[in-house]
């Protein structure tokens, strides 16, 4: 049962019960919850040990009026429609639990607010990312689809997993694969559910990643697509906006009608990709790196 208080939220971890109730928290804004609405839809099987979906209830007539914002606390602490006092009572229940998270991420808006009142409780950041703006796409890509570009087959996790790391170690500052077996193993259930897209070409010393896109994130009808790369020594050449021409085609062909993307503000290259193939910016994200 919620923790009432009067006059105030109170913060729970949720259950298959709440299901219907959270998604509607998630259809206020689709493509900011998104990460959070991966696990929403999951509310019922089996969930990752030591991680929790909460929800934040206001004390204005009980459990039947569903969350007012939630909060995915995972490896990932992922913030929907935290605002006010439930920011308040968030921040309470997360600082009683402790720093398990390796991030904040999620809109800036909530993100940025959150760490705001938890920085004095919990370590110092790596970095702090305030301004990535949050781009989508909802119709056909206004420039060619790459013919090349694919889903990657389960036989070929040897040769996207160097790619996802360079990807990852460019992007984070870090090599994921040293810390543990986690990264190598996503790496092969985004492969295995048909999530990766790439394209493969023939090298000097055989075949080799030149594209790759992931679809990282999938729930209430989007799809974010998150590690984009392309290998360094064809950067310039138009292939990251024919790649992600075809990834856009694909996915809304196969997942969801609108795809969605952060991006540093800082990564210009990127920025005017995702532009010329179509996307527009509709919001900003924030990441706090730990």
């Amino acid at each position: 049962m919620p923790l009432w208080r009067r006059g105030s939220p109170a913060v729970r971890p949720l259950t298959a019960e709440d299901r219907e109730a959270a998604l509607a928290v998630c259809r206020r804004d689709p493509v900011g919850s998104v990460l959070a609405a991966v696990q929403v839809e999951r509310l019922g099987g089996v969930g990752l040990p030591g991680t929790e979906l909460l929800g934040v209830f206001a004390d204005d007539g009980g459990h039947d009026a569903g969350p007012a914002a939630l909060c995915w606390a995972g490896a990932n602490l992922v913030p929907v429609q935290v605002f006010g006092a439930a920011l308040d009572e968030l921040v309470e229940y997360v600082r009683r639990r402790g720093r398990r998270c390796s991030s904040i991420v999620g809109p800036a808006d909530q993100v940025l607010p959150l760490w705001d009142r938890l920085a004095p409780m919990w370590s110092r950041p790596r970095e702090i990312r305030p301004d990535q703006p949050s781009m989508v796409i909802d119709h056909a890509p206004a420039v060619v689809p790459d013919p090349g570009v694919r889903l990657a087959r389960p036989d070929e996790v040897g040769l996207v997993l160097p790619a996802s790391v360079a990807m990852f170690t460019e992007e984070v500052g870090y090599d994921p694969t040293v810390v543990g077996a986690s990264y190598a193993a996503r790496v092969a259930e985004l492969i295995a559910t048909q999530k990766t897209y790439v394209r493969i070409d023939d090298g000097d010393g055989g075949p080799r990643v030149v594209f790759k896109a992931d679809v990282g994130a999938l729930a209430v009808g989007v799809a974010q697509i998150q590690g984009v790369w392309v290998h360094p020594a064809l950067r310039g050449r138009g292939l990251a906006s024919a790649g992600m021409a075809a990834v856009v085609e694909a996915v809304r062909a196969r997942l969801a009608p609108t795809v969605s993307l952060y991006v540093n503000s800082f990564n210009a290259p990127a920025l005017a990709t995702y532009r010329r193939v179509g996307f527009r910016e509709i919001g900003m994200y924030a990441t706090v790196l730990f």
